[in-house]
């Protein structure tokens, strides 16, 4: 998988312009999320239970993403694809690095994805639209990872996602909401290796959006994301953000956010802005 994701997420971004001009699928606008940070379809923090790109059904449909998040001591960049087929299923891949501003050096994660449509539809069913995900990730630098307590450089996270889409609720305008459940051992989601000297077993973590449709272009809302404290070195916070989504056609969708992600590593106070820009065929 190290060798392979790299060459896998280059082609698909050396695909990107021609797939940019392609037309996108038949599903309504913006009915794809954008990229999280693992590579889902999703938030900025949190996949949702949407499947990725426009394609409805037997079409094909993706998207590429970069995104970056500035924080007090640290920065982080994320590369990722997604492709997707009949709006049922999702392949994601995403490559992650995480630069030790303060501290000097780097750790770096690749994650593979794969999420099922299991029921529904978030516009037109009255309980929504559920999906099953799969995440399988490795630490590409474990001597840090393994020196604080961490046992294992792979983990596989699985979680079940919700997401309905409420019309006119909010003021008139549409109030999209999702909720995750996941299990996982992930250490800073993975940055820090897998299972801990203090836990070193697969906890249920939830995850929440909430966003509010301005316009058909303009979505505002924030994410909040539980995780796991299984080391014992330093206390791992949860992570919250503010966003807003801008999705001028169906080909682009641009996020910025406010990230507050507490502590990292010991480091207090990593919060910061963080944008993403996606595009979709």
């Amino acid at each position: 998988m190290k060798s392979l994701v790299p060459l896998i997420i280059a082609g698909v971004l050396g695909l990107a312009p021609s797939l940019a001009s392609a037309a996108p699928g038949s599903r309504l606008w913006a009915t794809g999320g954008v990229t999280s940070f693992e590579g889902a379809a999703g938030g900025g923090l949190t996949p949702w239970a949407l499947i990725a790109g426009y394609d409805s059904s037997q079409q094909w449909g993706g998207t590429v993403a970069q995104s970056t998040a500035h924080l007090q001591d640290y920065t982080l960049n994320v590369t990722a694809a997604a492709v997707s087929f009949d709006n049922r299923v999702e392949l994601s891949l995403a490559r992650q690095r995480l630069d030790l501003d303060t501290l000097g050096g780097r750790l770096s994660m690749d994650t593979l994805g794969l999420k099922v449509r299991l029921y529904g539809s978030a516009l037109y069913n009255r309980w929504g639209e559920w999906s099953l995900g799969i995440e399988h990730k490795h630490d590409r630098n474990f001597a840090l990872p393994s020196a604080v307590g961490a046992r294992s450089s792979s983990g596989t996270d699985v979680y079940l996602a919700a997401s309905k889409l409420f019309f006119g609720v909010v003021a008139g305008r549409n109030l999209l909401l999702n909720a995750d459940i996941r299990a996982t051992k992930a250490n800073q989601t993975g940055f820090l290796g897998f299972g801990g000297d203090k836990h070193d077993r697969y906890q249920p973590e939830f995850e929440g959006s909430a966003g509010v449709f301005v316009n058909r272009q303009w979505l505002v809302g924030t994410e909040y994301r539980q995780k796991p404290d299984n080391l014992n070195f330093a206390k791992e916070d949860d992570w919250m953000d503010l966003f807003v989504a801008y999705v001028p056609n169906r080909s682009l969708a641009v996020t910025a956010a406010w990230v507050d992600l507490g502590a990292i590593a010991g480091l207090k106070h990593q919060n910061g802005p963080y944008l993403s820009v996606q595009g979709s065929f």
